[in-house]
């Protein structure tokens, strides 16, 4: 199933320029490490972040909303790292009747010391790719709280400027165009359903939707299924200010018109696929030994076009997937409306540069499997590897 793992001795043996945190960004219906009676999202029966930090970096993780937009689900990263208060901001706030600042969302800061002189490398799975992406502009764009008063907004995040405060993005099997399989992934909600029976947690209130900011809590007593059941009929999933819009094709077009590459950050994208192309076709279909899992759902995406809303459709280069994700779309922003972001293949030999990404892949390993989940103890291996040679990666960039 998979290539033989080439471990990168090379980048060991480069100095490290600098000494930056890493913090992992979890994806669509993730969780943090106190949820899940101890299986990680990162890692699974193991901790990954654990394992980055006996190789002696500095990791923290965060939980953040696993359905919420991405606007919500950066200002909560901030939040944790630097402590305090969430606040979503009035004008977001306002425009789809949220609680600004729900009770339940103040945070002791991971990492108070986190400014201009003390950045950090982002490292998103999946929807966190998007979301570090967010986290960047919003750190580099004072907002509005009314576009027609010229009022800035009044959080510490969203009323002035903080740049070089985050020195790289990486994202790891991250639908940065979308993914046709939108639709079918937030609706039915299947994967934390089978990982909170992994844990061994079900009926427990291990798990939470964090959705407080829409006024959705679970109930005293109340079941699992039910807790299911009220989110996936939840009005939020009406609006634009959900992962269901921001994870389409077309809503991913609308991030990418203004989530664009900023240059003093480095960028890296890590593709991942579980799919061949069948023969006499254009169609893919699953590799042997795809994970029941995402078997169903490679073979759906292998075949499916997507529409964008001027009437464009999706060409044959979508097909290779890893079973949650298009392939493509992994690589970088392609479909916003300034063009595509600057996309290069990583070449260990160039010389990097901030403002563009480096793309790693694709790999021959399905959406779970690369963050620890459903995967045989070859598939594990090669999921620590790479991550471990990314941050061995990012220590080796020079410091601001």
């Amino acid at each position: 199933m998979f290539k033989k793992i080439i471990f990168l001795i090379f980048i060991g043996m480069i100095s490290a320029q600098n000494n930056y945190p890493i913090v992992l960004v979890h994806g669509f219906m993730g969780w943090g490490t106190e949820e899940m009676g101890g299986y990680k999202y990162w890692g699974g029966s193991e901790d990954y972040a654990q394992f980055l930090r006996d190789e002696g970096h500095t990791v923290f993780t965060v939980s953040i909303g696993p359905v919420s937009s991405n606007w919500e689900r950066a200002i909560e990263v901030y939040s944790q790292l630097k402590g305090g208060q969430v606040d979503y901001g009035k004008a977001h706030s306002n425009q789809f009747s949220l609680i600004q600042k729900p009770e339940g969302k103040i945070y002791t800061a991971l990492y108070p010391e986190w400014d201009e002189n003390h950045p950090v490398h982002l490292i998103g799975h999946s929807m966190g790719g998007q979301t570090a992406r967010m986290l960047q502009y919003l750190l580099t764009h004072e907002i509005m709280e009314d576009d027609n008063n010229g009022i800035a907004e009044e959080s510490s995040l969203l009323s002035g400027l903080h740049q070089n405060w985050i020195r790289s993005i990486t994202s790891i099997s991250t639908p940065h165009d979308g993914t046709t399989l939108a639709d079918i992934v937030t609706r039915t909600m299947p994967f934390v359903q089978y990982f909170v029976g992994l844990a061994g947690v079900v009926g427990t209130r291990f798990y939470e939707f964090d959705l407080e900011q829409w006024g959705f809590s679970r109930e005293e007593e109340e079941s699992w299924t039910g807790y299911v059941k009220r989110m996936r009929t939840h009005n939020a999933w009406d609006s634009k200010n959900m992962s269901s819009w921001e994870l389409s094709i077309e809503g991913a077009k609308e991030l990418n018109a203004f989530l664009q590459v900023d240059p003093d950050v480095y960028y890296f994208s890590i593709s991942t696929t579980t799919t061949i192309k069948k023969d006499e076709s254009q169609y893919h279909i699953p590799i042997n030994g795809t994970s029941l899992l995402t078997r169903t759902r490679s073979k759906i995406i292998g075949s499916r076009v997507g529409y964008w809303n001027d009437g464009s459709a999706t060409d044959s280069t979508w097909y290779e997937n890893d079973g949650i994700v298009n392939t493509r779309s992994m690589r970088g922003p392609t479909t916003g409306a300034n063009g595509p972001d600057p996309i290069v293949k990583y070449d260990e030999n160039e010389l990097l540069i901030p403002g563009q990404w480096y793309t790693l892949g694709p790999f021959q390993i399905d959406h779970w499997n690369i963050v620890g989940h459903l995967g045989t103890e070859e598939a594990n291996a090669f999921a620590k590897q790479i991550l471990f040679n990314q941050a061995v990666r990012l220590k080796a960039l020079p410091s601001f």
